[in-house]
């Protein structure tokens, strides 16, 4: 899917900042793709942009409202739905990575129908995949993996993508996941895919590339995690990485969600490897990307010396430090 650009980022009534992540992600990489914020009374959140009304949102040339709003159960509210119908009345597309989706309100989707307006439920992919090939693919590819699921992949890949392309490199940004694709405005939300596709949709969407063109694809869970292991699995193979950075947040004491211990670094870097090697035998770890937020400076980058010293790679906190270490390595 490919979402029209410029957005206006729709922060509805949220109760405070966290609530509105989505839409903060999307302002803080690409505040190109944003004119302005819409703001329903009492909301609490702020992105920073300028707040509008859709009459001067489209004026400003925005051409899709994204709902930037991750409420409790992902649902569109009934509070929402006027001014999403308003929104589509002034020639906007919606989208929206909640559980529910926009093309289920009928009142929404009815509209769209009759405006020619587009729908985006990026959670929901209705692209059909095929079976994973394991053919040798042309370009090159890199998988942020992890010790458990949200710590860091997603950051990292979008930090080392701008890195790149800084350094006046071909990159793109391939996005796995709802907040990943709405930042990006492409992507495939892989763990609404079936099982047996992952590895194949991954495929599709870092396909055959100019030798020089680095895919920096957004890795998802861990395959440490009991839960989201197989969407792991699927994502290494399907993306036949040449390069790995190990995500990690030190100050974690177990799984999250799961009663599991973390892993050991060099036992995960090792099992990822094994896994990336069925698909592309050249892979390799070119460094190691850490969320030190609960961490003094001081004490962040003590461990960081100390973990790099046994691991034998750039280990470096992409907010900290960036991650032109790793990059040096590509």
């Amino acid at each position: 899917m490919t979402i029209k650009k410029p957005y206006l980022l729709f922060l509805g009534d949220a109760h405070d900042q966290l609530a509105a992540k989505v839409a903060i992600g999307i302002k803080q990489w690409h505040p190109e793709y944003c004119v302005g914020q819409y703001r329903m009374s009492g909301c609490q959140a702020d992105c920073g942009l300028p707040d509008m009304t859709l009459d001067e949102a489209w004026a400003a040339g925005a051409r899709t409202l994204v709902i930037g709003v991750a409420n409790r159960g992902g649902i569109i509210s009934d509070a929402w739905v006027a001014i999403l119908r308003q929104a589509l009345e002034y020639g906007m597309d919606l989208a929206a990575g909640l559980h529910n989706k926009l093309a289920d309100v009928p009142a929404i989707n009815t509209l769209a129908t009759r405006l020619g307006r587009s729908l985006f439920d990026v959670r929901h992919p209705t692209q059909h995949f095929p079976v994973a090939s394991g053919r040798k693919r042309s370009g090159k590819r890199l998988l942020p993996v992890g010790t458990d699921c949200s710590c860091g992949k997603m950051y990292t890949a979008l930090a080392i993508e701008q890195a790149l392309l800084a350094r006046g490199a071909h990159a793109t940004f391939r996005a796995t996941g709802q907040t990943g694709i709405l930042i990006s405005g492409a992507g495939v939300s892989i763990d609404a895919v079936v099982s047996d596709f992952i590895a194949g949709a991954v495929e599709t969407l870092a396909p055959d590339n100019d030798a020089d063109h680095w895919d920096i694809i957004e890795g998802q869970g861990s395959l440490f995690h009991p839960s989201f292991a197989g969407v792991t699995t699927g994502i290494i193979h399907g993306a036949q990485p040449d390069a790995l950075v190990l995500c990690h947040e030190p100050t974690r004491t177990h799984m999250r969600g799961v009663d599991y211990p973390l892993p050991d670094l060099q036992a995960c870097i090792d099992l990822n490897l094994a896994m990336a090697r069925l698909t592309n035998p050249h892979a390799r770890f070119v460094g190691v990307s850490i969320n030190s937020a609960q961490l003094s400076e001081a004490d962040a980058l003590a461990y960081m010396a100390k973990l790099e010293q046994q691991l034998g790679l750039p280990v470096v906190d992409p907010f900290r430090q960036g991650v032109d270490r790793i990059v040096d390595q590509l």
